[in-house]
């Protein structure tokens, strides 16, 4: 006579494989939906300007050149505003031009250049120059200005 316990290995096995998929499936949506919600756009302005409204609510990274000129600041509100002057993004194109501080002098300097007004609320930095490179992340608004929530400079001369 033989004894039966009345459990089906294959049965147990699928139950396993089910759930080990479950998981799986689980943790993949996880990173696709937390990768789209933390995604930025990374563009230069004149990218910027051709994806117009389809990008209005979402969180950019714009790169360009500072004009030194059209920088204000108010220490009591710790509102500064300043344009930034399109460069381009390829490397290669940087490299014929004669590098990336010779790009940054030729953008301001080209009025023909599409620019972009930023306001960034805090202290001003010290690296805030004409022809510094600027790198902001933040979101464009109703009004076309770029409402910058982090601010990087890199002057070309120091780095």
């Amino acid at each position: 006579m033989t004894e039966t316990t009345g459990y089906n290995a294959s049965a147990g096995r699928t139950k396993f494989i089910i759930g080990g998929l479950l998981i799986v499936a689980a943790v993949v949506y996880l990173i696709a939906s937390s990768t789209r919600a933390a995604a930025q756009y990374y563009l230069t302005i004149d990218e910027l300007i051709a994806k117009g409204e389809s990008i209005r609510d979402r969180d950019l990274k714009i790169s360009g050149a500072v004009d030194g000129d059209t920088i204000s600041y108010d220490a009591e509100t710790l509102t500064l505003r300043f344009t930034i002057v399109n460069v381009p993004a390829d490397l290669d194109e940087i490299e014929r031009a004669g590098g990336l501080a010779e790009v940054l002098r030729q953008a301001v300097a080209n009025p023909d250049a599409a620019r972009l007004l930023v306001e960034y609320n805090g202290p001003i930095p010290d690296l805030l120059r004409d022809e510094a490179q600027a790198i902001v992340t933040g979101r464009i608004g109703e009004d076309g200005v770029f409402y910058a929530d982090e601010l990087l400079l890199k002057c070309p001369t120091r780095y």
